[in-house]
């Protein structure tokens, strides 16, 4: 008997449909999977065999072939052992009712004794199901709250094949589950652990990152150890823009792929902050895999990737940035597959100003021999460093303002002000397609909106030949300049406003490092 059971593979963030056919009968005793199944497919035919003993089901004693189709697409992963177990037990006679197997995606892993394992994917398989006009999704329960996401589908969470069975021959009072997306989303948009009242001092690091945060800027920060750079950029998320319920959905896609969403996880309601180590590898920064996996540029997409350390990543790893940060988007090639995966995100890199850390400390002495600080900062190229708008140096907190009792400006009255600046970027910005901030503006655009004055020619053309900064600080001091006029809610860009983008251009300063 021939039987037809859905499932559906994940490639990239997206989900394909895959239609799984179980015949039994003819031929001798066999077991046979077909259909560009991988390793772990391949072995799923234990499994099945286990679980549908162990739960007092038969395994049919004559041939039996199970084709999964498209048939010219790989199929990874054991998220397809439980459709297969299914169809098994359909094409056995072992269900009520097989005809109503084509209302439903069935996905899970199982175990041994019938088990059902969480599987990685659930939300856009759940968002492919619906497009493709399916009644239902089957998950495990560890699953069913992020497929459940999804409006206008049945999603029901099962714990072992059992479940299923009684589920599909209409024995079982399995609810469909119902998650508010609005507002469990809305609810938890700003609950967060970290504030930047808590920041004693720094005023000028804050208000670097405020301009940072409004005008969607890529930052450095430099100063020695225990300066507070790693405490100010995790407050960071705090006062952008919340996400909307669009890019949360893009944002929960892609951590649902890589399997970072944890159990019983709802939409992402707050924007990610990913911190990799210095040790990290290309694939794990960009993405990769034998099927493609989401890097940790696409985990930070609608975020903040901030990077520790930054000379100590390895030249390659920094290198690779370079086109997704331009594109906000990575492709990944393999013989087989090419895959899209967005990253559109903040860069927030910190570094220390030399190898011992004191390089133009106000008290403490630099004991590195000469040109160890210049060796120690060309670490970091200079293509990477002409994507980072803001370069911003922080010095020691002094004990008189660490000692205060009152406490800083909150993250929340900084936020307001961030959202206005982006408010009155986003009517700017409504006829470009793609841009949403002044730091993706085109050349073109540049030329249209950044528009000075005469006295603001003068002031950079002095700056500029004065402080030698190099040709590409231009661009990036007209672009924070806008930024940090529509904070100050001003149609021009007035001169104090070019002084103060100015000042944000240490590292392109000749001499800077002796």
């Amino acid at each position: 008997m021939l039987v037809k059971t859905y499932g559906s593979a994940v490639y990239g963030v997206e989900a394909i449909a895959i239609t799984i056919e179980v015949n039994v009968g003819g031929g001798n005793l066999g077991y046979f999977i077909v259909g560009l199944p991988d390793n772990a497919v391949k072995e799923s035919i234990q499994r099945i065999e286990s679980a549908i003993k162990t739960n007092q089901f038969d395994m049919p004693r004559t041939k039996l072939v199970i084709n999964m189709a498209p048939a010219d697409i790989v199929k990874k992963g054991a998220s397809f052992d439980l459709p297969m177990a299914v169809g098994v037990l359909g094409a056995t006679n072992q269900l009520d009712r097989p005809e109503i197997l084509k209302d439903y995606v069935i996905m899970g892993e199982l175990s041994l004794d019938g088990s059902i394992q969480p599987i990685k994917g659930a939300l856009p398989i759940a968002i492919q199901a619906r497009k493709d006009g399916f009644k239902g999704l089957i998950v495990p329960k560890a699953n069913v709250r992020e497929a459940g996401m999804v409006n206008n589908l049945l999603v029901y969470g099962v714990n072992d094949l059992k479940e299923v069975v009684k589920f599909l021959n209409d024995e079982s009072t399995l609810k469909a589950e119902v998650v508010n997306t609005r507002e469990e989303f809305f609810h938890n948009q700003f609950q967060f652990d970290l504030d930047f009242s808590d920041v004693k001092g720094q005023e000028n690091i804050k208000r670097a990152l405020e301009i940072a945060a409004a005008g969607g800027h890529n930052a450095i920060l430099i100063g020695p150890p225990g300066a507070g750079k790693t405490m100010l950029a995790k407050r960071l998320p705090t006062i952008l823009p919340p996400l909307s319920l669009q890019e949360a959905l893009e944002t929960t896609k892609i951590h649902s792929v890589a399997g970072k969403l944890p159990e019983n996880a709802s939409l992402i309601s707050k924007r990610p902050f990913r911190s990799p180590h210095h040790t990290v590898s290309d694939a794990a920064l960009v993405g990769g895999g034998g099927i493609p996996q989401p890097g940790e540029i696409s985990l930070a997409h609608n975020g903040v990737l901030f990077l520790d350390e930054l000379p100590e990543f390895k030249r390659t790893v920094l290198e690779v940035m370079r086109q997704p940060m331009e594109e906000r988007r990575v492709t990944i090639s393999r013989a087989k597959v090419a895959l899209d995966f967005p990253a559109n995100f903040m860069l927030i890199a910190s570094m220390n100003p030399c190898p011992c850390g004191f390089f133009n400390h106000p008290e403490k002495t630099c004991t590195c021999p000469p040109g160890t600080v210049q060796k120690y900062l060309n670490k970091v190229s200079g293509p990477l460093l002409d994507r980072i708008d803001l370069h911003v140096e922080v010095v020691p907190v002094a004990f008189a303002e660490l000692s205060k009792t009152t406490k800083g400006e909150s993250s929340e009255a900084i936020r307001e002000r961030v959202i206005k600046a982006r408010e009155i970027q986003a009517m700017r910005y409504a006829a470009s397609d793609g841009v949403y901030a002044n730091a993706q503006m085109s050349s073109k655009q540049l030329r249209e909106i950044c528009a000075i004055d005469h006295i603001g020619e003068v002031l950079l053309k002095k700056a500029m030949e004065k402080l030698n900064l190099s040709a590409r600080a231009y661009d990036r001091i007209l672009k924070v300049s806008r930024t940090i006029a529509d904070l100050a809610g001003s149609e021009n860009i007035r001169p104090e406003f070019l002084a103060e983008a100015i000042h944000y251009r240490s590292l392109d300063r000749e001499g800077w490092a002796g």
